[in-house]
């Protein structure tokens, strides 16, 4: 997907909690994009996102740990769906 196909997805639809992301070869999970960062209009203009896996949201929503979030290419992913 491109930066616009994934930020319409956002804007369309009122996220709250994770997303089911489907990706061209990775296996399918849930995730919570994650606009933190001082680079986050850098990556997003390179088309990488940060995102907190299923493993993880947890975690992430006790912590906020920086070190539990993964990036991941844009162009990987095929599809986002609402959960």
């Amino acid at each position: 997907m491109t930066t616009e196909q994934i930020e319409k997805f956002f804007a369309d639809n009122k996220v709250k909690n994770a997303v089911r992301i489907n990706f061209k070869t990775r296996n399918t999970m849930l995730g919570i994009f994650v606009s933190a960062g001082n680079d986050y209009e850098d990556l997003k203009s390179k088309n990488f996102w940060r995102i907190i896996t299923e493993s993880n949201i947890e975690n992430w929503k006790k912590t906020h740990d920086m070190n539990l979030i993964r990036i991941f290419n844009g162009a990987e992913i095929t599809k986002l769906t609402m959960v």
